[in-house]
């Protein structure tokens, strides 16, 4: 134990200015630990496609603490690094680095601060679709009061397949509940008792569903068969919710289309643009086997202006965006510092990284 987290260095590196009320609490309650805020994206702000300044030479030399999302440095760099907290729900864009797979260093992920708002995505993207809204937005712009008969299916009833059950999926479970529909979900691992079906990551108060009560049905497994099992489960929408790793890498292509194709399931894609094989993806859109898709991520990433999946039929692409929100900064920093009160008091970490799953 170490209170006051003597010894301890904090480098924190974000898009966001230093937020004074976290850095005070911090310091009231970790009086000896020290902190450096640094901000290296230029104006037009940072996370995905920004530009950023070079770090600082000697940056990383005494820290022993890592806030960050991709300035991830060499061992050599930083020789005294225990901990690295990661902005984002994932850690794939870190396996490759010889710090993440340093036994000594422990890896965290920012996993619970980003299920509100993409799981508002997930069904802001879904019911515009069932609706028909963007038709109706195309009306509204030629000032066209148009009335068709469409064929609208509401939410009650329908069952949402949630492939991976972490903070975000069961958001989307709890809020898919609300529209009436019939929850399922898939896991890597089994979760056969009602200890294993409880989540231990970060969580916003009043969101998710921490106790694994949602589900009507558990599915699990880790072959194509037990995949394939859950998907053929008469499942209108998909949330893929996964994260990246050589097991889940074109783990959705041409089989599992054909299987989906028996409802025409929708699908949306919010975890990593890899896990779907992209030409599969287009053909069963062309094909109708699906009826529809809304993707916040993509393979390649970004997506090139002349990429054939802008034009395939019934699908969003939004620039992985998804978790946008005014919020974000807030929760981010609850984790660091739940952590931080964690390693002072001896307690495990929440949101560590299994680093033979990588997750």
């Amino acid at each position: 134990m170490n209170p006051s987290l003597k010894g301890q260095k904090l480098l924190v590196i974000l898009q966001y200015a230093p937020d004074e009320d976290f850095l005070s609490r911090v310091k009231t309650n970790h009086p000896d630990l020290e902190i450096v805020w640094h901000n290296p994206y230029t104006a037009g702000g940072g996370g995905n496609g920004a530009t950023a300044k070079p770090l600082p030479q000697g940056i990383f030399s005494d820290v022993t603490i890592l806030c960050t999302w991709n300035f991830i440095p060499t061992p050599e760099e930083a020789p005294k690094l225990k901990l690295v907290q990661l902005t984002s729900a994932g850690a794939n864009h870190c396996y490759e680095h010889d710090v993440y797979k340093d036994k000594g260093i422990d890896f965290c992920t920012s996993n619970g601060t980003h299920p509100p708002q993409i799981t508002e995505w997930v069904f802001a993207t879904f019911l515009s679709f069932q609706h028909r809204i963007p038709r109706f937005l195309d009306a509204q712009k030629e000032g066209e009061w148009i009335r068709p008969s469409l064929d609208v299916l509401d939410s009650v009833g329908q069952r949402i397949g949630i492939l991976g059950y972490g903070a975000i999926g069961r958001q989307c479970a709890r809020v898919g509940k609300a529209f009436g529909m019939d929850v399922i979900v898939y896991t890597m691992r089994e979760k056969t008792t009602p200890e294993a079906r409880k989540d231990d990551s970060y969580n916003v108060p009043g969101t998710g569903d921490p106790g694994g009560l949602i589900p009507s049905k558990w599915y699990s497994g880790t072959s194509a068969e037990n995949l394939n099992d859950f998907l053929a489960q008469d499942i209108d929408l998909l949330v893929i919710c996964l994260p990246l790793t050589p097991s889940t890498t074109n783990l959705i292509q041409k089989e599992q289309f054909q299987i989906l194709s028996k409802k025409k399931a929708f699908i949306s894609n919010i975890a990593r643009g890899q896990i779907i094989n992209t030409p599969d993806f287009i053909e069963a859109l062309e094909k109708d086997l699906i009826r529809g898709a809304a993707v916040d991520v993509t393979d390649p990433e970004p997506l090139p202006k002349d990429h054939p999946l802008w034009k395939a039929p019934n699908i969003f692409v939004s620039p992985h965006v998804s978790w946008h929100s005014n919020n974000h900064r807030t929760r981010l920093l609850g984790v660091l510092e739940t952590n931080l009160g964690r390693l002072s008091g001896g307690k495990p970490l929440i949101n560590l990284v299994d680093k033979e799953h990588g997750f």
